[in-house]
């Protein structure tokens, strides 16, 4: 079945398990590399690894969001191109989404590879944990022009329709990262540099054959001879910018808990926050990967004016967010110390008792999370970038960093339920955000 078809024909029940699931399956796949990082270092190279690892992530995280800025940006106006059966506007806004994607991976590595130094020193890290973040980082920053496109083409593979093979790819990736971040640890012994020298591998391996079909042109979008322009770099910032701005939002709000974290409670402090952290972006992926996977659906058939369909697959998304969280949310309040074992070495008992305190503390995000997040991405599929940047930026920046003194009395008590509270509070700016939606849809 072509994807014109199975966005506008199939009923929105059966498309919603036909997309979404595999949707999230691959999300959550593609960012298991996030999460063989933090067990794999942690394991090998203990505890002083782990926190420079923590340290050096956002900025890492900030580069590939730039890249899922315009990969995301893209998509939505590729696939209101296609809902109106302009195959030509959608080949160019693939074209020149490509060719943005490795220019500014070349400009961001270059960047990132010579302010890495200086971005530690900021933090207040020095010594061995410094030199480890610096190498982690210089990595990444090489291999970027060659990386960074992994998610934006997983976005137009689905645009396309093909569901199973965005999947396949992303548990290709992950299978493929994880043995080569045990080559790399516990057979070359290569240290911190070897895990992301790994990832970057398996990346760049999937990249290649991810762009394959659609060099030999065998999919709905083909590459073309681009034709740059101004409203099209604007819409497509628009269009990726509420997921950008939270992306690096919340990495800038990361780092600056690394800071306080380091002269509150050391490095173990750092340790434990990027332990919460990984298991709440896991459980996140799967929340974006639920949403991301009915984007090209929602907005094929938003641009397609059938006004019905879309209502139909927002419940649907909705309905699924909800069992995502409330089921996360259960796994983290049952099971905390299981869950933060998986991070570290069996002889740091004190470390383990201080992270499976905070996790139950920190699980409380996602009894509200999946509303606000899932109100941000219909926001983004159906053009409506501004309060969906409002909704993004406030929960991953503005509410964090206002409630930071907020809570400070409480120590780093405060550092864990920082983020419980922020996604309440976003949460009640969302259902606001959704009333009106509701109402534009009516009208």
């Amino acid at each position: 079945m072509n994807s014109s078809d199975l966005y506008a024909k199939v009923s929105p029940l059966k498309l919603f398990f036909m997309i979404a699931i595999p949707g999230a399956i691959s999300m959550i796949a593609s960012s298991l590399w996030g999460l063989f990082d933090g067990i794999f270092v942690g394991n090998f190279l203990g505890e002083t690894a782990f926190a420079a690892l923590n340290l050096a992530f956002p900025f890492v995280l900030i580069n590939f969001s730039l890249a899922d800025l315009i990969g995301v940006g893209s998509s939505v106006n590729i696939s209101i191109f296609l809902g109106k059966k302009q195959n030509e506007e959608a080949n160019n806004y693939f074209t020149c989404a490509c060719l943005m994607i490795f220019a500014t991976g070349i400009v961001v590595g270059a960047v990132l590879f010579f302010s890495a130094p200086l971005l530690m020193q900021l933090m207040g890290a020095d010594d061995d944990l410094a030199a480890m973040a610096i190498q982690y980082i210089r990595v990444y920053a090489l291999a970027s022009p060659f990386t960074t496109m992994t998610f934006a083409v997983d976005n137009f593979l689905r645009i396309c329709g093909k569901i199973k093979s965005s999947m396949a790819l992303n548990i290709i990736m992950s299978v493929l990262i994880l043995g080569l971040e045990y080559l790399c640890l516990s057979v070359l012994k290569m240290g911190i540099s070897g895990s992301a020298a790994a990832v970057s591998g398996g990346m760049f391996i999937c990249t290649i054959i991810a762009l394959y079909p659609f060099v030999r042109k065998k999919l709905t979008l083909r590459f073309c001879k681009p034709h740059f322009a101004l409203q099209m770099v604007r819409q497509v910032i628009a269009g990726g910018s509420p997921n950008f701005l939270s992306n690096v939002a919340g990495r800038l709000t990361s780092i600056l808990m690394n800071i306080v974290l380091l002269k509150i409670g050391g490095t173990m402090a750092v340790s434990v926050y990027g332990v919460l952290v990984y298991v709440g972006d896991t459980l996140q992926q799967l929340l974006y990967g639920t949403c991301d996977g009915m984007q090209p659906a929602i907005g094929y058939n938003w641009g397609a004016k059938n006004i019905g369909r879309v209502k139909s697959l927002i419940q649907c998304c909705v309905a699924a967010c909800a069992v995502i969280s409330i089921g996360g949310t259960v796994l983290m309040l049952v099971f905390p110390e299981k869950i933060v074992s998986l991070f570290m070495q069996k002889n740091e008992t004190e470390l383990l008792k201080m992270c499976a305190y905070a996790l139950p503390l920190y699980s409380f995000t996602f009894l509200t999370r999946w509303f606000g997040f899932a109100v941000q991405n219909f926001l983004v599929a159906l053009e409506v970038p501004l309060p969906a940047t409002i909704l993004s930026v406030s929960n991953a920046l503005i509410i964090p960093i206002v409630l930071l003194p907020v809570l400070w009395p409480l120590k780093l008590d405060g550092i864990w339920l920082n983020t419980p509270i922020t996604s309440l509070l976003v949460s009640v700016l969302a259902l606001i955000f959704f009333i009106r939606l509701r109402k534009k849809m009516i009208e």
